[in-house]
């Protein structure tokens, strides 16, 4: 017996040591022209071995075995970088690594067009990424400011009297797009009216976008696409003070104050960032008749994102915000609304909070997410006004347009994720959205009592099927419920909808060369009928109301889109490039279409939302990028398109036996330009200095003009326009990182901006388009610990 044991422990001290020689250590510095590179992923690739940088920028990976390896380390703002490494037994490979900025987010890495990460350049569809270096370009206050530098993607203003705004993807309108808040569709009905502008810029880390269907992975309303609002991580100790003072037209003062923070701990296990802001806007009149084209706007927000790692393989994630948001718009600001002659108010508070985990399997190959999200909003909103009159029943009727609305939305959902050997990956999970809004206006006797309530199973496998050519193959089953209660005056509606609904996905990725890619693909998508969405904008014309109900035979819409596109990325040392040019083409189904039923009872008008006849929106959308070196970069983009309905739509018909005035119909989109397109560039000679000049082209488009008391149209071809802005800032470090920056300049410089704007009591509120905002002047002044 003491034998064998000798024996077992000779081995043990021979083998040991062995066992030490064929295993190696892999330690490395990274830096940037900016200092240390923190919170870099550092990966040895098709292993389980990988490593975080620190605040000194180094790492170290251990008990790698012996052999050579590619080491692939990303950070944000970065581009991703392959190493070459060779790891001996018993030994510590040492190397050092400057990473270059990824100044046109050629090789960033992307969640939204599959739900995991992976780099742009491996993505199944095409991934526009807006970040902060476009908002800051052009002295973005919120994220909405921004959204319109990508190809396909237009913000358009559609109200005088509340400023609501909406997203155009591919030349569909809002409620055809996904809007998404760290990949949750938190965006509920209610904040999906006005919350584009609700979003401060300096909360966000990236705007990703991907256009065409995506309802297999992200469910309704993603038809047109989607846009994921990413924001801000914590990586290390920072805070930063800002202000932002603008005059619009030289008169009228937008003023904003915020702020951002981060604290990290030093093992990088635990980590929080808060940011906040204030912004006081006073309401515009471009053509001096005493109406708002731009609204009075009080917002402030506050919000913080928070992590924690109990081990190296979980992570907690929480999400928290809170928005007051106070809009008004018309005439006579200064009054109640209910003695104007038109007024629009609204004033919005909403929470969001959302909790993620995150646990990865030993080996790093499997990951499962399970995450909540709990949304609540009320808004107390006032439509209408006495439309030029004054007597005391025009007073008594004016004062029943005040209104009520709550609002609360939930989202709740696994997400599994594999990676296979070869990169074949495969994710799957299961989702639950649910929405209960309730939206009332007692003078009006109008209900809105509307529940939503949807859950989604869905599946996506990447298959790695050679060499240069990848598939991707997806579905989505959706179970949806809507039930809801419709009611203004006499008229009652209550739908029971109940239906389920297959959303299939495929997509083809080939490696033309290095750098090159050719993508395409079909997706098919869904919208679920509900009278309360971002269609529902409640507009007024002399202060009547219109309200809006569905159809008893309404049924669901879908959408078949096919996509096709060529990428061609070049990295050579600083240079970098890139060129894009993507043809879309969407087919819809039973597209919702809204008619007008004419004037109640009770002076108001009533629309209802019935099914269409069908529509098309094809088109091409392309892009062009280049940074010659570190100091300049260019970027320019556009879109053609054509949107037509399958039958020419009525915006207008009269009543039966009248010949006044003649039906009018259209048959392609309204408010859709045929011809749209931006550019960007960017000048840092130095760390100090900084030169931006950006620009938004809108072509010409049709737009309605309802031009009397008997809500009769008016088809307008609208004009062109150029919206250019200049920004200049510098930067000075005065100990250590703390840092003070000035930046000063002008937006829509050349002033191009909307003249034919309806006026007076009677005005139509909804004839707007073009730019959002004048020529604007403004300077800025930022401190803290930045480079």
């Amino acid at each position: 017996m003491k034998k064998y044991i000798l024996i077992i422990f000779m081995h043990f001290l021979v083998a040991s040591p062995l066992m030490a020689q064929q295993t190696g250590i892999i330690q490395g510095l990274l830096t940037s022209d900016e200092g240390p590179l923190v919170q870099a992923t550092v990966m040895v690739q098709n292993t389980g071995f990988g490593a975080i940088s620190d605040f000194d920028g180094k790492f170290s990976i251990a008990n790698i075995p012996a052999g050579n390896y590619k080491l692939q380390i990303r950070a944000i703002g970065f581009a991703t970088t392959v190493v070459d490494v060779t790891v001996e037994g018993g030994k510590t490979t040492d190397f050092a690594k400057e990473i270059n900025q990824d100044r046109i987010g050629l090789n960033e890495v992307v969640v939204s067009s599959s739900r995991y990460e992976l780099n742009r350049e491996d993505a199944p569809s095409v991934v526009s990424v807006i970040g902060s270096k476009i908002l800051n370009a052009t002295q973005s206050v919120t994220m909405v400011e921004g959204l319109s530098y990508q190809p396909g993607i237009r913000v358009e203003s559609n109200c005088q009297n509340c400023g609501f705004t909406q997203l155009r993807m591919n030349g569909l309108e809002g409620p055809y797009s996904q809007i998404l808040v760290n990949s949750r569709p938190i965006f509920s009905t209610l904040t999906g009216v006005y919350g584009l502008e609700m979003i401060p810029a300096n909360m966000i880390e990236r705007v990703e976008v991907v256009r065409s269907g995506g309802s297999a992975l992200f469910g309704s309303n993603a038809i047109a696409g989607t846009v994921n609002i990413i924001t801000k991580e914590p990586v290390e100790n920072s805070w930063q003070i800002g202000s932002n003072f603008g005059l619009l037209r030289g008169d009228i003062p937008d003023n904003t104050l915020n702020f951002n923070g981060s604290v990290v701990s030093e093992d990088l296990n635990s980590g929080v960032t808060f940011y906040g802001m204030k912004r006081d806007r006073g309401g515009f009149d471009a053509d001096g008749d005493g109406f708002t084209e731009i609204v009075q706007l009080n917002n402030l927000t506050f919000g913080a994102k928070a992590f924690y790692k109990p081990t190296e393989l979980s992570k907690l994630t929480l999400d928290v915000n809170a928005i007051d948001e106070f809009r008004r718009g018309g005439d006579q600001l200064e009054l109640p609304p209910h003695f104007t002659d038109i007024a629009e108010q609204l004033d919005h508070n909403i929470i969001n909070v959302g909790l993620t985990y995150d646990q990865f399997s030993k080996d790093r190959r499997s990951k499962v997410s399970t995450y909540g999200s709990l949304l609540s909003g009320t808004r107390r909103s006032f439509y209408g006004g006495l439309g030029g009159e004054r007597t005391l029943e025009d007073s008594i009727a004016a004062a029943s347009a005040y209104g009520l609305t709550n609002d609360f939305a939930g989202v709740l959902g696994t997400q599994f994720t594999h990676n296979f050997t070869g990169r074949n990956v495969f994710v799957g999970g299961i989702e639950y959205q649910g929405n209960s809004v309730k939206d009332e206006i007692a003078g009006y006797e109008k209900l809105i009592d509307q529940k939503v309530n949807s859950v989604g199973f869905y599946g996506q496998f990447e298959w790695k099927a050679a060499d240069k050519l990848t598939l991707f193959m997806g579905t989505r089953y959706d179970v949806v419920n809507v039930d809801g209660v419709y009611e203004i005056g006499n008229i009652n509606r209550s739908v029971d909808f109940n239906n389920g609904v297959l959303s299939p996905r495929f997509t083809v990725l080939y490696e033309l060369m290095p750098g090159a890619q050719l993508r395409g693909g079909y997706a098919r998508g869904f919208r679920a009928p509900q009278a309360f969405d971002e269609d529902l904008h409640i507009s007024s014309v002399g202060g009547e109301q219109r309200f809006v109900i569905l159809a008893n035979d309404l049924e669901m819409e879908t959408s078949d889109a096919f996509t096709a596109s060529l990428n061609f990325g070049k990295n050579t040392g600083l240079v970098q490039s890139n060129f894009l040019i993507e043809g879309f083409y969407t087919k819809l189904n039973n597209q919702f279409q809204r008619v007008n039923l004419g004037e109640q009872a009770n002076g108001s008008f009533l629309e209802e939302t019935r099914n269409g006849s069908g529509a098309t929106v094809s088109g091409v959308n392309f892009e062009y990028s280049i940074s010659p070196s570190r100091y300049f970069s260019f970027q320019m983009g556009g879109t053609l398109q054509r949107a037509l309905y399958d039958e020419d739509e009525v915006l207008f018909e009269p009543e039966e036996g009248t010949t006044e005035f003649p039906e009018i119909t259209v048959s392609e989109f309204i408010r859709t330009p045929n011809t749209y397109g931006f550019l960007a560039a960017n000048w840092t000679p130095n760390k100090k200095f900084t030169l931006d000049l950006t620009g938004i082209y809108t072509g010409s488009m049709v737009a309605p003009l309802v031009v009397n008391d008997e809500a009769f149209i008016e088809l307008i071809d609208t004009q062109s326009f150029f919206d250019v802005n200049l920004r200049m800032a510098y930067r000075w470090q005065l100990k250590n990182k703390f840092s003070l920056e000035l930046s000063g300049g002008v937006q829509n410089m050349f002033d191009s901006f909307q003249s034919d704007f309806s006026t007076g009591p009677t005005r139509d509120s909804d004839f707007v388009f073009g730019p959002m905002r004048p020529r604007t002047f403004f300077i800025g002044v930022k401190i803290g610990n930045f480079l």
